[in-house]
């Protein structure tokens, strides 16, 4: 195990070298060299168990469920669903609510049909594109009383307005971005009658949340709106991540905004926890925005790293603060001097993480992170996505236990702990 003083070492080396290509007035900033690979194959010396989909039937089920019901156009069945999900606070052991599940897979044909007929290349005014649409918005007609399923066709249309600002169409980009901000409009109007339902359903307010970012609110708005949702659901991280990145400068906010917010996250949710409420703020916020990783409270951002995983030490978890401080921070590396200071320091986490915590890999976590935790990323095959996201795990736990591997130990993660043990020569 790396000690401290060579974990110090070796970060002072990195910056050091950063400061020297700094100092050259001519040279042009370039990223930090990259390790030189392993010899072997990370799989023939690391030994993990890996959790596919099918391991984790809960979230999947739910999916199902939901667009089961809008096929069979079993509206009134999937509303009373997802508000029974939604007002029980449901959620998959990694604490993703069951109602946003269900919801999601209600419109997954409706948003499906139309990604792919984006990547065909279809007329905007193509049958392709709108017949789905159409249809719910048919259903929100006839049931423009239930805030569930209001809530449901205006999803839809912010997942197609994702669609469209990521389109790679022949049309040219200012198009795609106002066919984006119609679909954020119409949302936002569909979402407008029900506000006052909303004060207290997750679900609801998550909507009212998710329309922010197709729009210009202001940052108070946008601050309160989303501590009521937070204070709804404490326990979801995700919302508190949602929270930072509108509160960067290029969205609603502004840098004294975000460290404001993430201070008042932390005193809010302390009992839940304890100092991770900053750390969720600042989380995705700091992958995205080299100034906001420059003026992270890097102190703070590890205590809270450590509350979280002594809130929730699941694998889940684990798997997501590895991937996050092994491949989705360390992407800019490089950029900015002072952005690398705290970026090396909160990456260096990945060694207490992956060594005391992690058991057994998720492939698809991982696969995320080297998106940036994109959630408009486009996914055309889950396996290989996942295959990917594996494969870049490997390589990242690999280079985590560079010195046993060149040294000819066989790296097992299991229940128990690490096993180092050495590797058998054919």
């Amino acid at each position: 195990m790396l000690t401290q003083s060579r974990q110090a070492l070796d970060l002072f080396s990195r910056i050091s070298a950063l400061v020297s290509s700094r100092s050259r007035p001519a040279a042009r900033q370039s990223p930090a060299p990259a390790e030189q690979p392993l010899a072997q194959r990370p799989e023939d010396s690391l030994s993990i168990a890996v959790l596919s989909a099918q391991d984790a039937p809960e979230g999947t089920e739910a999916q199902d469920r939901g667009q089961f019901l809008a096929r069979q156009e079993r509206w009134d069945d999937l509303s009373r669903q997802i508000r029974t999900a939604d007002e029980t606070r449901a959620a998959t052991r990694c604490g993703v609510p069951l109602a946003d599940l269900i919801a999601f897979g209600a419109r997954a044909d409706v948003v499906s049909a139309t990604e792919h007929a984006l990547t065909e290349h279809h007329d905007a005014r193509s049958r392709a594109l709108i017949r789905g649409l159409m249809a719910f918005e048919a259903l929100r007609a006839e049931n423009r009383h239930d805030p569930y399923l209001t809530a449901l066709v205006a999803l839809a249309h912010i997942d197609i307005g994702w669609a469209w600002r990521g389109a790679d169409s022949q049309d040219p980009a200012a198009t795609n971005q106002r066919r984006c901000a119609a679909h954020f409009d119409r949302a936002a109007a569909l979402l407008e009658p029900i506000a006052a339902d909303s004060r207290n359903s997750p679900f609801l307010l998550a909507a009212q949340c998710a329309v922010f970012a197709g729009r210009g609110p202001g940052t108070l708005q946008v601050a309160d709106t989303y501590s009521t949702l937070i204070d709804l659901t404490p326990a979801n991280h995700r919302h508190m991540r949602a929270l930072g990145t509108h509160m960067l400068p290029r969205s609603a906010g502004s840098y004294a905004a975000l460290e404001l917010e993430a201070r008042r996250t932390a005193a809010r949710t302390e009992a839940t926890w304890g100092a991770g409420g900053y750390t969720w703020v600042y989380f995705d916020a700091i992958t995205t925005d080299t100034q906001a990783c420059a003026r992270v409270d890097t102190r703070f951002f590890l205590d809270g790293l450590r509350d979280i995983v002594q809130a929730d030490a699941s694998q889940e978890m684990i798997n997501l603060l590895a991937a996050y401080c092994t491949v989705a921070l360390p992407k800019d590396m490089g950029q900015d001097l002072q952005a690398d200071v705290p970026r090396l320091r909160i990456a260096g986490a990945a060694d207490w993480l992956i060594r005391d915590h992690l058991t057994e890999l998720h492939p698809l976590v991982w696969a995320h992170a080297e998106e940036g935790f994109d959630n408009s990323a486009l996914i055309r095959s889950v396996s290989r996505f996942a295959a990917r996201g594996h494969a870049g795990a490997l390589q990242a736990l690999a280079n985590q236990f560079r010195e046993e591997i060149e040294g000819g130990q066989k790296v097992s993660f299991t229940k128990h702990g690490l096993h180092l043990s050495a590797v058998c020569q054919s």
